[in-house]
């Protein structure tokens, strides 16, 4: 396999040297020409955790960084936010009798949440690992604290200790994870975990949250209804063609998108390097048509407001993955698909760990986005209110 660097990111993408195009593994005839990629850090790997909201948050700020022009070797740590939610989720649980979320998940709100309360560190200074040479697996920690938990958080339970309580769950968490350093020494700097964030000068208050879903009033923000907004975050409510146009504008302009969606989809391929939604019933197909979603361009599901409406109500658009779209291509039928960083390591396709989805996947699945606000056409951004 060769490598073709793109805007200074390396991509393990097929290259054909006549056509130059990209695509998305070996014996396909997908030919993807680059409308626009942007610079992007390393694939990581969230192994045995449900912490992708937490890896494909930062590494929309590390792209943040790189556009900022604070330099390209920020690695900032997944499992130090993870560290900072625990608590706060186990007493958003408490507080809500056990009938709130709590686990591994989160969204995009909960890393600008500890950004702005508690900073950041390196990941080189937090892994968030015991043994170093073990993968990320947090598993046993959520079983433990939820045993915790539970216990107190019953209508039946007749006073509640919280201080004892958040002691204990921050014990585990250290327990499991270490404890995060009140003060370290970084390339030949101190910091705290507070001045390391500043001195990142990445501002909490620039980042927006965007969605589109017809349930609640356009152009307003609603609490989005899926179980990891364990906060209650609330997101702006725009029209799909305007959720689509910021999101084109975004990369068109040098900014990316941390993508929040629904990954659980026949047409979702990540081994193949696609996401696609054809335009057949999954039902309807032949087992070549099936075969055929990852070697060749094909019809694809033309998305409504309606359907993609129909698909949250009846739960088959979930708050399943967070990840980073870093680019745009187009296919030789000039259809537009998403350049998308995952979290799931550099090895489980032939994409470096990266894949491509189509805009009709992309509109139909997608359950938010973040973006910087100047990533927002100006037009939108006067509908919502929010000064640029």
């Amino acid at each position: 396999m060769n490598k073709f660097i793109l805007s200074g990111l390396a991509l393990s993408l097929f290259f054909s040297v006549k056509a130059q195009t990209l695509t998305n593994k070996k014996g396909s005839e997908y030919q993807f020409t680059v409308v626009k990629n942007l610079d992007a850090t390393a694939v990581q790997n969230q192994n045995q955790t449900g912490t992708c909201w937490s890896f494909s948050s930062l590494s929309f700020f590390e792209s943040e960084l790189i556009r900022m022009g604070k330099g390209k070797d920020f690695n900032l740590s997944e499992m130090f936010v993870a560290r900072k939610a625990y608590p706060l989720k186990a007493d958003n649980y408490v507080r809500m009798h056990g009938h709130n979320n709590f686990g591994e998940g989160g969204g995009f709100p909960d890393v600008i949440h500890v950004l702005r309360s508690y900073g950041m560190v390196p990941e080189e200074v937090y892994t968030g690992k015991k043994n170093p040479k073990e993968p990320h697996n947090h598993g046993v920690l959520e079983s433990t604290l939820k045993g915790i938990l539970n216990a107190s958080a019953t209508d039946q339970t007749p006073k509640i200790d919280f201080e004892a309580i958040h002691t204990t769950v921050e014990s585990t968490c250290d327990a499991f994870l270490g404890k995060v350093p009140e003060k370290f020494d970084y390339k030949g700097k101190s910091y705290t975990p507070r001045t390391y964030a500043d001195a990142m000068g990445i501002n909490p208050d620039d980042y927006v949250f965007i969605t589109s879903f017809t349930h609640h009033p356009f152009y307003s923000k609603f609490t989005l209804e899926v179980p990891d907004n364990w906060n209650w975050e609330q997101m702006y409510n725009v029209p799909l063609n305007e959720l689509q146009e910021v999101m084109q504008n975004a990369i068109n302009t040098g900014y990316t998108v941390a993508w929040a969606a629904d990954v659980s989809e026949k047409g979702f391929r990540f081994k193949d390097g696609l996401a696609v939604v054809p335009d057949k019933r999954w039902e309807d197909m032949t087992e070549e048509e099936k075969n055929n979603l990852v070697v060749k361009p094909h019809a694809q599901m033309a998305i409504t407001q309606e359907n993609r409406q129909q698909a949250f109500d009846n739960y088959e658009t979930q708050d399943d993955h967070g990840m980073h779209i870093v680019g745009m291509v187009k296919d030789q039928t000039n259809v537009p698909y998403y350049i998308v960083k995952n979290s799931w390591g550099k090895d489980r396709n032939e994409c470096d760990g990266y894949f491509y989805a189509s805009e009709s996947y992309v509109l139909y699945k997608t359950t938010s986005i973040m973006v910087h606000k100047k990533a927002l056409p100006a037009a939108i951004a006067k509908k919502l209110g929010i000064t640029q």
